[in-house]
């Protein structure tokens, strides 16, 4: 058997091991298929591992997404990664009993969820799930200067579409009143000050260390000062917590714990204007409401020793507090500070926007709850920063939609085929290759069709190919339009297979995202509209279906009164 024989065989098995294990190919496990495939042929094994270790390296060096594009034309059945049990359970928590876990997921109401936010609620919500316990809900809607109305139930919305349900719910500003009483405490223990600086002044004194003057004050001038405060007699004055100033931990150094927010808020309106920070109201709902072990991202760990501090004045109860790392993926903006800049300056269309890592836009371009869950699950639960790609998350959509997807043609950049003595047929092409439950697709053929043209760039005179599923033909002519004849239907070994409409198709476009940034800078080119001709099947279809487009992709439609518009999922 030729080297070059055995070099196509490692690299489909190449492909297929790189990208289902985060890109990188695995030499002796590409060798052992190899082995397997060609055990009839006595090669000696020496022979395979040097070619299975030179394809794996060769591999390994290109993107996934290049990965994924060459199996898809050499071997797109390896792209269907074969059934195993996959252990995506979660590590034991630390101090935890069965039927008294209570776990929370507390966003803010200042915009629509993302992949970031899925990460923390699904494993809040499966770690109660795993214990029996309780999972709350928690608004931390202690700013009035971005809740909006609209996001509460928005959020809840995203929530259970991901499948998530909770026990309790509640928001943070109803509670106000208790976090008053709680800074009042802390004035009388002398834990807590009220500071007239400016942000500069504080600033620069949290920087150099130095204590404010308005440290000095004693406890009754700063009880008149806060109540004052909060009922509008004051200036823009903040409640500090005392620290160390001297802390090499900056986050000691005197928080500020409640300040003047004069904005109506969505839910109190115009009822309070003395609002807690996230380091006052963060712990003390974890304590207050019972939470055993609250998650929260590792860029908050620095903020862990002001968290038990303050509840240690307070004489509250203690909760687990733990962190995870941040979800981080190539070339997208997984946080509300980078996407909302998109939004404002019109860069997307909106929340829903397929190009972006919100669940909407997630929604919206195909992805499926439970692949997010898998994808999430698959990244487990550590401390280490790392960024991934998306088509990790791909993998993971595909394996579920691949074996329930119905197939249809789809023909971009069409262009007119006409056969010659070409026989009318009425033809019942299969929904799915392997699923007979998926049924058919009737097809009534004549002498016009439509095919790519791109298909055509490298064919010449004389040339035979099929129409997919349907008939061989032979190129007669090549122009503005293509001549071939009719030359039967039995299959001919190794002739191109060719996506086809008739006459009677559907016009449509599909909208491609891409990546949206590149080197940090916003990528101009991340969205691509292709025009083309759909079979007439399509128009059957309902908004909110995912289909496949053979040789295409997955596609999500959206039809609107038999204007079909489709959103690129991913090959």
């Amino acid at each position: 058997m030729k080297t070059n024989e055995i070099k196509k065989i490692a690299r489909k098995y190449a492909l297929q091991n790189a990208i289902n294990f985060n890109g990188k190919a695995n030499s002796k496990a590409v060798a052992g298929r190899i082995i397997a495939e060609l055990k009839d042929k006595n090669i000696p094994p020496k022979d395979i591992f040097k070619i299975a270790n030179y394809v794996s390296i060769e591999i390994s060096n290109i993107s996934i997404e290049e990965q994924i594009k060459e199996l898809n034309k050499i071997a797109p059945e390896l792209l269907i990664k074969e059934k195993k049990e996959r252990d995506f359970s979660l590590p034991e928590l630390p101090n935890a009993e069965q039927g008294k876990v209570v776990t929370r997921f507390p966003p803010e109401p200042n915009g629509y969820l993302h992949i970031g936010h899925a990460k923390a609620a699904i494993f809040d919500y499966e770690y109660s799930k795993m214990y029996n316990g309780k999972f709350i809900l928690r608004f931390d809607d202690t700013n009035p200067e971005n809740a909006k109305l609209e996001f509460y139930e928005s959020q809840k919305k995203d929530l259970k579409w991901l499948g998530i349900e909770w026990d309790i719910e509640y928001n943070t500003s109803d509670n106000l009143e208790t976090h008053y009483k709680l800074a009042e405490q802390l004035i009388d223990q002398e834990d807590a000050y009220i500071c007239k600086c400016s942000p500069d002044q504080i600033k620069t004194g949290r920087f150099t260390g130095v204590n404010c003057s308005c440290r000095m004050n004693n406890s009754d001038e700063s009880i008149e000062i806060w109540k004052n405060m909060i009922n509008s007699i004051s200036k823009n004055y903040v409640l500090r917590l005392k620290g160390d100033m001297k802390s090499v931990n900056t986050a000691m150094r005197d928080p500020t714990l409640f300040r003047i927010i004069n904005k109506s808020h969505p839910l109190h309106e115009d009822k309070y204007h003395v609002w807690p920070t996230y380091d006052f109201a963060g712990a003390v709902e974890d304590s207050l409401s019972g939470v055993t072990h609250p998650f929260r991202t590792k860029e908050y760990e620095l903020r862990d020793e002001c968290y038990f501090y303050l509840l240690n004045k307070l004489r509250l109860r203690e909760p687990y507090l733990l962190e995870f790392a941040r979800l981080s993926i190539e070339g997208m903006p997984v946080s509300k500070r980078k996407i909302k800049p998109l939004i404002d300056n019109r860069l997307v269309f909106g929340y829903d926007d397929i190009r972006l890592p919100t669940l909407r836009g997630l929604k919206k371009r195909g992805i499926l709850p439970e692949s997010i869950k898998q994808f999430i699950f698959s990244q487990g639960i550590s401390k280490v920063e790392s960024k991934v790609s998306f088509s990790l998350l791909e993998a993971e959509n595909r394996k579920i939609l691949d074996p329930k997807t119905k197939r249809y043609f789809f023909v971009k950049d069409p262009i007119k085929l006409i056969v010659e003595n070409a026989p009318k047929i009425k033809k019942s092409i299969k929904l799915h290759p392997k699923s007979q439950e998926l049924g058919t697709r009737n097809i009534e053929t004549d002498k016009i069709f439509y095919i790519p043209k791109e298909d055509l760039k490298n064919m010449k005179l004389g040339d035979v190919f099929r129409l997919k599923d349907l008939y061989n033909v032979k190129i007669k002519n090549i122009s503005r339009e293509i001549l071939v004849e009719y030359i039967g239907e039995e299959l001919i070994p190794n002739s191109a297979k060719i996506q086809w409409t008739t006459e009677n198709y559907i016009k449509m476009n599909i909208l491609i995202p891409k990546i949206l940034f590149i080197n940090n800078k916003f990528n101009t080119k991340s969205l691509e509209k292709i025009e083309g001709f759909a079979e007439n099947a399509v128009i059957k279809l309902k908004s909110n279906d995912i289909i496949q487009f053979e040789r295409f992709g997955f596609v999500r439609i959206e039809n609107d009164k038999n204007r079909i518009i489709g959103y690129f999922t991913h090959k």
